[in-house]
């Protein structure tokens, strides 16, 4: 075994859950290399130290280009807002560091292609955590085994309510698109459905801002996006994500139509997998319920037990593992920044569609 100094900017939510999954992988999944928490970084000494006596890393600093430059940090997870990423990142690959970077990638798609262009040679990773649960993974085994035959139809949301309510005041969330719904929340849903049916070839999209005032200030991005595509396959689609679906705490959902069956699946129930298959009698028909087990992809390594389910930590935890395989390997794992380029490729598109109204083509 190996270790590796890792460094993280960024110590809030993110920050923390990609402290923890480094600090867990190597015992979860025994990788070959083993993480070292050597430097986190972050606004200011305060909160930098505090950071570092919580999640146990041996330094800090309120300067990111100084963790950047550390020798004794070997790889990076850049867990920032959204428009610091451009500037870390290709900061970190003139120096030949690997790099994880939070989703969705920069906060537009100039910054997509710039960073894109500046990992070429580089080892590479794009946080999209919940596509890695074991019951999506084997979602996508499923389609590639072609077991609900051709597909005919696809569906998905991402939807939440952490702003349903009028009276919450105006923050950084309410300000600018990059932090708006098609901006910070949507990118999940369209990693997931390039994931499970590839590339969209074109599509039309609204945005809508539900509460444009709140309390401290107006709302300047979107709060709801819905989109039909149409998927260089042929199949067709539909896409919704929202920030203001009351009731709805982590609706990542997706139902997938084919010839032979069906797929089914919620994050809210994120260890089941709901699957049914046009055979036997049709009185027996019906949705099955796959539990997750050892059986499933990145399961057992987290636990021995079928049905005892994993957690939105154990995603982090997976995506420290590819990470940290890539890096051993030399060859870069899904998602890469050329993957979360696609995203951004696809909220380029609908931005472009919601202001003409009209039908827009993803850029190749």
């Amino acid at each position: 075994m190996t270790d590796i100094g890792i460094g993280i900017i960024g110590g809030g939510y993110m920050g923390k859950a990609h402290s923890v999954a480094m600090a867990a992988v190597g015992a979860v999944f025994n990788t070959a290399l083993r993480p070292r928490l050597e430097m986190i970084a972050a606004s200011s000494e305060e909160s930098a130290e505090g950071y570092r006596k919580a999640f146990g890393f041996a330094r800090a600093t309120d300067d990111w280009r100084a963790l950047v430059a550390d020798d004794r940090v070997e790889a990076i997870v850049i867990a920032t807002p959204q428009k610091f990423h451009r500037e870390i990142a290709e900061a970190a690959f003139a120096l030949g560091k690997p790099v994880m970077c939070e989703k969705p990638m920069g906060a537009s798609l100039d910054d997509a292609r710039a960073m894109t262009q500046a990992a070429k040679g580089h080892i590479n990773m794009v946080g999209y955590n919940y596509i890695r649960t074991p019951a999506t993974q084997y979602a996508r085994r499923l389609l590639q085994d072609g077991a609900i035959g051709d597909v005919t139809y696809f569906k998905a949301e991402n939807a939440e309510d952490f702003l349903a309510d009028p009276d919450l005041p105006a923050t950084w969330r309410t300000e600018g698109m990059a932090n708006g719904c098609i901006g910070d929340l949507a990118p999940h849903l369209f990693n997931m459905a390039l994931a499970l049916m590839g590339p969209i070839d074109r599509l039309v999209a609204e945005v809508e801002t539900v509460h444009e005032d709140r309390p401290g200030g107006k709302v300047t991005n979107d709060d709801q996006v819905q989109m039909m595509v149409r998927f260089k396959s042929g199949v067709m689609g539909h896409l919704f994500s929202s920030r203001v679906a009351t009731g709805r705490k982590m609706g990542y959902f997706y139902e997938i139509f084919g010839t032979k069956g069906a797929i089914r699946f919620d994050q809210e129930d994120q260890n089941a997998l709901w699957l049914y298959q046009a055979e036997g009698p049709e009185a027996s028909r019906g949705f099955k319920k796959i539990l997750t087990g050892p059986a499933h992809p990145d399961y057992l390594s987290f636990c021995q037990g079928p049905g005892h389910g994993t957690g939105y930590q154990d995603q982090i935890i997976i995506e420290a593992k590819d990470f940290l395989e890539a890096i051993h390997t030399g060859k870069n794992i899904w998602p890469t920044f050329e993957d979360g380029l696609s995203v951004i490729k696809v909220t380029d598109a609908a931005l472009r569609s919601a202001e003409s109204g009209q039908w827009q083509t993803v850029e190749e």
